[in-house]
């Protein structure tokens, strides 16, 4: 197991305020999202709440390296520019707090979050126009056949470079750390974190997600034969009363946690080192260098750059970080 790196913890997530329980188990989820506050932050995410900040890559490690980054025009930026359609198409998620979301408490509903601010940037640096896009709500499951079947160009979405992955799809540069984490009531203090306490306990994750994968390598004794297609629907689970607990990445499960303040995470710190990517469809270089330009510019503007998306969505959660990961590239 990788050694972890930065974490920090959790000192709430903006207004924290119930989640509507009665939401249908789909793809097409709605959240009831807390009204907006203004200034500072209210509520807790409870003990043992912890996120993984952006760090520094290891070097020797296939998970964050990436192509160099190149200016270029390629065959898949040839072809993406001179379809009818001049957007780039880029899969999503509409239902992670902060992350990819819809705000039912603003008119018009638009997606916003920290990785569609940079899905925006993707698509100024390919067509010079952030509104030239098209997204696409994608479940956890389908994030690499939505790739590989050319319905998108690139998926961002808190997907995690791994080098299984990478078999399947080509990654950007790291663009956040994160790491696996479990999600409980509150009221659940026979629960204490991913460990023996767990022992007969129904454990819900998402299908093709890295949580399902690192439960399926364990042997607490838990039952981990909840799946669902989305990682959202384990937190209705969740509420409904049907798991006991469940595991997802940190950084989203933080989230989940401000949404509904009956639930927190469990554990001092997440249990793996994980880096969010840019995934596209494999043999794209092009493509993939251009995305790894975006993100070098992306870390340095000071200004209109990463840290500006992190402070607007993320850091009233997270907390203050020294910034995002380093790159780290292989030719």
């Amino acid at each position: 197991m990788r050694t972890r790196r930065g974490t920090r913890r959790l000192r709430g997530w903006g207004g924290v305020g119930a989640m509507g329980a009665a939401c249908a188990l789909t793809g097409a989820l709605v959240l009831a999202l807390p009204p907006q506050q203004s200034g500072g932050r209210t509520g807790s995410g409870g003990s043992g709440v912890t996120v993984a900040a952006p760090a520094r890559a290891d070097a020797d490690d296939c998970n964050d390296q990436s192509l160099r980054p190149s200016d270029k025009d390629g065959p898949t930026i040839d072809a993406i520019q001179n379809r009818e359609v001049k957007k780039l198409i880029v899969g999503v998620d509409q239902n992670s707090y902060r992350w990819g979301y819809r705000d039912p408490n603003k008119k018009g509903g638009e997606l916003e979050g920290f990785d569609i601010d940079l899905a925006r940037e993707i698509a100024e640096e390919i067509f010079g126009d952030r509104d030239a896009i098209v997204f696409r709500a994608i479940p956890t499951n389908q994030r690499i056949p939505a790739i590989k079947s050319g319905q998108v160009d690139m998926v961002v979405r808190t997907m995690t470079v791994n080098c299984e992955r990478l078999k399947d799809v080509d990654f950007s540069t790291g663009y956040f750390e994160t790491g696996q984490q479990v999600l409980a009531p509150k009221k659940s203090d026979d629960i204490t974190g991913y460990n023996a306490s767990l022992k007969g306990k129904k454990v819900c994750s998402a299908a093709g997600s890295i949580a399902l994968e690192e439960l399926e390598k364990e042997d607490f004794g838990a039952d981990i034969s909840t799946t669902v297609p989305n990682q959202l629907d384990c937190l209705v689970r969740l509420q409904l009363g049907e798991v006991d607990a469940v595991v997802t990445d940190s950084a989203l499960a933080a989230g989940q946690a401000a949404q509904d303040p009956t639930v927190e995470l469990k554990g001092e710190e997440p249990f793996t080192t994980e880096h969010y990517g840019v995934a596209m469809k494999k043999g794209s270089d092009d493509l993939v260098r251009r995305v790894n330009k975006v993100l070098d510019d992306y870390r340095e503007d000071k200004k209109n750059g990463w840290r500006k998306s992190y402070d607007k969505w993320l850091k009233g959660g997270l907390g203050k970080v020294s910034g995002p990961p380093d790159p780290e590239y292989r030719d």
